[in-house]
Formats: structure tokens, C-alpha cells, sequence
């Protein structure tokens, strides 16, 4: 157990200091540890939640790991954007999130502590009510990847009736529900992944699944209106072939292409990168989506705090169906 020094004194029935898993430094998994950290202390609009369950994330290790946005992060760090829990503190009296209120969100990482943590302190904009018919497990699974496919898929590409989209990664967390956000939004969606998941993705409603481990997908796509790419490398680069005249290329981990746009514009089409924006009021509607069955959330993998090395480790492996979530606490 790694003890870090305590801040001041936190409000109200909120322990000084609280567990949650932690790195000392940038490296591998093996770096996050069970620690006790300070508290969080509740200030200005923010809501305090006690945390019961956490979404681990791709960028969780990558930032873990000292790429990606790390450069703004402060180390001992405590990773996590995604959670679910309940309120604790409450900016004031009459504010809609009281405590007591289930609640789903995504904190300010990695300018704040994370979600690996007992307690989250986060500004009112980031958090909305958890979507009954979800638990805590399946609630701490959302946010994040929720609102990059919505931001990708609704924001940007403007999915609609008889739009030919193409979306990489289709099992993935952000995949899985870009795929179901086109489809419910009249798009025609191909998409990619390896055997096993080719019927699943079907079911959320992919029109084609092209087998990656049999085929390049260049092979069978042609003349897209757009691409949704959350592999990046060479098969954001193959991609821009794929399109239309005029067709956009939307790719999540541009960082390691910077010549994208120039490459986009020599072959006739647009290409942009996209960063998700927290945002209630989006994640409000995805909750209804959720709530009416428009929408499903998958969760691959369920591991105690104490496991999150273990869960870094299943993300970094890249073959998970879904979101691996940390249980925090019991509700």
C-alpha cells in the first residue's frame, strides 16, 4: 500500500483520505498500485460522488503509460474519466443533483485525479442522472465512449438516412456504439472486426462486417460517404482511399498523423480528428437511448480497483468486446 500525504480536511461525512489506484510515475501496468490518497474537496459548481464503479479506457493507459495527454497530468496520478455513484455534495440547495442521486459521468482527468478513486469532485457540466434501467457497472461503462461515438457519429459526420459510413474497430467500446448511433439514425454501416464479433455487430445494427484478420477492407468498401476510425496508423491512412469524392474521414487517434489534413486534401476528400467534450446534456439523451433499447452497452470485464494493472493490461491488448469496468465500491 502506497500512503501520499493527506490535503485539508474534506466536508461532511467525507473520509480525509481515500483509497483508489494510482501510478508514481509513467510505465507500464504494473505501475498502477492500490494507494490512499487525499479526498477530494468539493468547490464552486462541482458535485461530489461517491464512486461505485469506474470505465478504464484506452487513453487511461496511454496516459498511465506517459503518452498522449500525460504531458498535463500530475504525478502520483490517479487515472479515470468515466463513473458512476452517488452524490454527495451538491453545489446548492435547489440544484437538480442531489445526494442520494444515482449519477454517471466523466471527470476533468487528467487535470484532476481520476476515477480509480473512492470519490470524484467534478464540475455540474460532466455529470447527469444514471439511466435507471442501467447499473452501476453497466452506467461507469458509457460516458466517455458514448460521447466520442455521438461526437463522431452525430456531431460531425451528421449520420442520416442512406449515408454509407464506415466504422473501424466495431466491437471496441467507442466502436460498439458508434455503430448502433449511425444505424439508429438511418445510416448504412459497414464495419470492421475480427470473426467472432462479426454476427454481434450485425445484431446492433451493422448492414456489412469485414473480417480484418482475412481481408483488408479496401477489398470490399468503396465510394464512402464517411470513415470512423479509432485504430489510426496505417488503416486511418488506407482509409481516405475508401472515400468519396468529397468524404470525410473522421479519425480518433490522429496524434500520430500529422499530415492528415494535407494527405486528405491531395486526395480529394476531408479529414478531421476529434477529442470528446464532457457534456450532460448529450448524456442525457444517450440515457433515454439506453433507457428505451435503442441503445445497448456492453461490458466485457468486470475487475476490482485493486485489478486495475490487470484491466490496463485487457485494454492494451486491444481485443476487448466492449468496456472493462472497475468496481469501486458496493452500492
Amino acid at each position: 500500500m502506497t500512503n501520499i500525504p493527506a490535503a485539508a480536511p474534506v466536508a461532511g461525512a467525507v473520509p480525509l483520505t481515500m483509497r483508489a489506484a494510482a501510478a508514481a510515475s509513467p510505465g507500464p501496468a504494473g505501475q498502477l498500485v492500490d494507494a490512499t490518497v487525499p479526498s477530494p474537496v468539493r468547490v464552486g459548481s462541482e458535485v461530489l460522488v461517491r464512486v461505485v464503479a469506474a470505465g478504464v479506457n484506452p487513453v487511461d493507459a496511454k496516459t498511465r503509460a506517459g503518452r498522449g495527454v500525460a504531458a498535463a497530468a500530475s504525478w502520483p496520478l490517479v487515472p479515470g474519466y468515466d463513473f458512476s455513484g452517488v452524490v454527495v455534495e451538491s453545489p446548492y440547495a435547489a440544484f437538480p443533483l442531489q445526494p442520494g442521486d444515482e449519477v454517471y459521468g466523466m471527470t476533468a482527468f487528467p487535470r484532476t485525479s481520476g476515477s480509480y478513486a473512492e470519490y470524484v469532485s467534478v464540475p455540474a457540466l460532466n455529470v447527469a442522472p444514471k439511466p435507471r434501467v442501467l447499473s452501476h457497472l453497466e452506467a461507469a461503462a458509457v460516458p466517455l465512449a458514448a460521447l466520442t461515438a455521438w461526437g463522431a457519429v452525430v456531431d460531425l459526420a451528421k449520420a442520416h438516412e442512406g449515408q454509407r459510413m464506415l466504422i473501424h474497430a466495431g466491437a471496441g467500446g467507442v466502436g460498439h456504439l458508434a455503430v448502433q448511433f449511425a444505424a439508429y439514425f438511418g445510416a448504412r454501416v459497414t464495419s470492421t472486426a475480427s470473426g467472432p464479433n462479426i454476427t454481434w455487430l450485425r445484431e446492433l445494427g451493422a448492414s456489412a462486417v469485414i473480417d480484418y484478420t482475412a481481408q483488408r477492407f479496401e477489398q470490399t468498401a468503396s465510394d464512402l460517404d464517411v470513415v470512423i476510425d479509432a485504430v489510426g496508423g496505417d488503416t486511418a491512412r488506407r482509409s481516405l482511399g475508401v472515400l468519396r469524392p468529397g468524404g470525410q474521414l473522421i479519425t480518433l487517434p490522429s496524434a500520430d498523423w500529422p499530415t492528415m489534413a494535407a494527405d486528405a486534401a491531395a486526395a480529394g476528400v476531408r479529414a478531421t480528428g476529434f477529442w470528446v467534450t464532457p457534456d450532460a446534456t448529450t448524456l442525457a439523451v444517450i440515457g433515454r437511448l439506453l433507457t428505451s433499447g435503442d441503445v445497448r452497452i456492453r461490458v466485457d470485464t468486470v475487475l476490482s480497483l485493486d485489478e486495475a494493472a490487470a484491466a490496463h493490461r485487457l485494454v492494451e491488448d486491444g481485443h476487448v468486446r466492449g468496456k472493462v469496468v472497475l468496481k469501486v465500491s458496493d452500492y
